[in-house]
């Protein structure tokens, strides 16, 4: 059984349905869903805050291009529209693929511009870290250590101040 750690974010629209919709579109995929946290714009800060979460998911077979695809059909459901002006601009849905794991447990490494894995810039990143550790205490993300720690890391550790969770807001399925 091929599982991934999938990162999920919204700015534009109805946030909450957004993040909703994508975990009920695989929900038969989906172990366990992270907390919602509400997260300053990462990149390019002239636009809306975002709703964050992660989850963790598991298929049959699936390769990382399976995942890669799953996130891309999220992404276009949700009515997402990529700006090549506007790399880390605005989106409905955004659905990042962080690590995958082989049938046998092992973190599949990816070189592949296409999908780079793990994502190569996960371990920065305090909204993805942070709602990996709620459905993940003891997560590793590979070739970087353990997410508990990386999260405390002066790169990242700034950027953790800014998350505001969202106990009103749930995606369990």
């Amino acid at each position: 059984m091929s599982t991934a750690v999938l990162a999920l974010g919204s700015n534009l629209g109805d946030r909450e349905a957004n993040l909703r919709a994508a975990v009920e579109a695989i929900q038969d995929l989906v172990l366990v869903v992270s907390g919602v946290y509400e997260t300053p714009p990462w990149g390019d800060p002239d636009q809306p805050h975002y709703l964050n979460a992660a989850l963790l998911a598991a298929d049959a077979g699936a390769g990382p291009a399976d995942w890669l695809a799953t996130a891309h059909r999220l992404e276009d459901a949700a009515g997402r529209v990529r700006d090549p002006a506007r790399r880390f601009g605005p989106r409905t849905l955004d659905v990042d693929v962080i690590a995958v794991w082989d049938d046998d447990g092992a973190p599949v490494t990816s070189g592949d511009p296409e999908l780079t894995l793990p994502h190569p810039r996960a371990h920065l990143r305090a909204f993805v870290l942070r709602p990996w550790l709620d459905i993940q205490p003891y997560a590793q993300l590979p070739g970087h250590g353990w997410v508990n720690d990386l999260i405390r890391a002066d790169e990242v550790a700034g950027d953790l101040a800014d998350l505001r969770p969202r106990v009103d807001v749930h995606l369990d399925t």
